[in-house]
């Protein structure tokens, strides 16, 4: 039984992944909604920062990822385009066509970071639910 003080609503703080993910989804849905595709992607990361923060969630626009090899921490330009509650990462396109290229960025991202979930979206699309694609590192 829950105290007076106690909530059986998580905090921002305490979502899963996937709860975030499914925050993530619709704020995605909401910006392309509003502006459309064909837009610069530092516009769709702004305004998708914008819109997360607006719902409560911690979120970090270009993070610096370092890579560790044999034992040392090199800081070799790698960003994440915005890191969520620190538990989520979204990498944010506006190009013609994905290429395999920006599907593996994503997951060497979550291997590197040792994160289990990304999301990468691409908002120069007709249909952005064609856009929107997770990737996981174990989840």
């Amino acid at each position: 039984m829950k105290s007076a003080g106690e909530t059986t609503k998580t905090t921002m703080e305490e979502k899963t992944e996937n709860e975030i993910s499914y925050i993530i989804r619709g704020a995605i849905f909401k910006v392309y909604n509003e502006l459309g595709p064909g837009l610069l992607e530092s516009v769709y990361e702004a305004v998708l920062l914008f819109e997360l923060r607006n719902q409560g969630l911690d979120v970090k626009s270009q993070v610096v990822l370092p890579v560790y090899y044999e034992g040392a921490k090199l800081e070799i330009g790698f960003r994440l385009d915005l890191l969520v509650n620190d538990k989520v990462i979204i990498e944010i396109k506006s190009v013609e066509t994905l290429s395999k290229v920006h599907h593996k960025q994503v997951l060497t991202y979550l291997k590197i970071s040792e994160l289990k979930l990304g999301i990468l979206v691409n908002f120069n699309v007709e249909d952005i639910t064609k856009g929107v694609f997770r990737k996981v590192n174990g989840l």
